[in-house]
């Protein structure tokens, strides 16, 4: 492995670390070195991925925890620090929409639902983490999503709350820069995780066929997430701060012509 991609001796925490994409950053970093501990609402899924960080020598911890709740996010940030010394990195990846539904239909109590698990949250964490991180000039990365760039009918809280995810990120960098802790967020397109796939299987949703307006003609992996994050939080990106990257396979244009290969 590359010196500057490798995470041996630094600590991680991961929301939403049971499953999915969380699940995926959470193995890749342990597989880069790191200590891992993973935080969500239910405790099985947690467990699991703790067993499967211990099997490549590191050490984990679960934390259940709902992050929404602002008590609770600092609490799972002390007893990380108190278990392992240390934070090095903070990965904000709880997420998800509370259905689908237009604006004019949309519980305002949903609403409030999804702007306080996808931003709210973030900031909760990252907060709390600051201070530690301020000493391990460590760095955070904000999972949002393509929604918060271009916005996706149905899920406008959702959406809404990503786009202030990166704003939220784009602040912060700026803010804590000169403290040395580094900001950015990682922005997913249609990503193949387990919820995902038991959508799609349910509404018979055509996913491949669906993927061939993107560059790449493929969905993504919640694995594709994680490389992404890896990058970020390494030594490799030590002069990137306060960006919003996404990883969705590509733009998708149209044009008054058509381009042949």
């Amino acid at each position: 492995m590359f010196e500057e991609f490798a995470l041996a001796g630094r600590v991680a925490i991961v929301t939403g670390g049971g499953t999915g994409i969380g699940r995926a950053i959470a193995l890749l970093l342990a597989r880069r070195g790191a200590d891992i501990a993973v935080a969500g609402r239910k405790r099985a899924p947690l467990d699991t991925v703790v067993t499967e960080v211990e099997a490549l020598g590191r050490r984990a911890l679960a934390v259940e925890a709902d992050v929404c709740d602002l008590g609770a996010v600092q609490a799972l940030v002390e007893a990380v620090a108190q278990t392992f010394g240390r934070i090095d990195m903070l990965v904000n990846n709880a997420g998800g929409a509370h259905g689908h539904v237009g604006i004019a239909r949309m519980d305002p109590a949903k609403w409030d639902r999804d702007v306080a698990l996808n931003l709210n949250a973030a900031m909760y964490a990252s907060q709390a983490a600051f201070p530690h991180l301020r000493r391990t000039r460590g760095c955070i990365v904000n999972v949002s999503s393509v929604a918060g760039m271009h916005g996706t009918q149905g899920v406008a809280a959702y959406s809404a709350a990503k786009a202030g995810v990166q704003m939220f990120t784009r602040v912060a960098a700026a803010e804590w820069g000169p403290a040395g802790v580094r900001v950015n967020a990682v922005a997913p397109g249609m990503t193949a995780t387990e919820k995902a796939r038991a959508g799609w299987e349910k509404v018979g949703f055509d996913a491949d066929g669906a993927a061939q307006v993107f560059p790449l003609r493929r969905y993504g992996l919640p694995e594709d997430v994680a490389q992404l994050v890896g990058f970020l939080v390494s030594d490799a990106a030590g002069y990137i701060t306060g960006e919003a990257i996404a990883v969705a396979g590509g733009p998708v244009l149209g044009g008054m012509v058509k381009i042949e290969d």
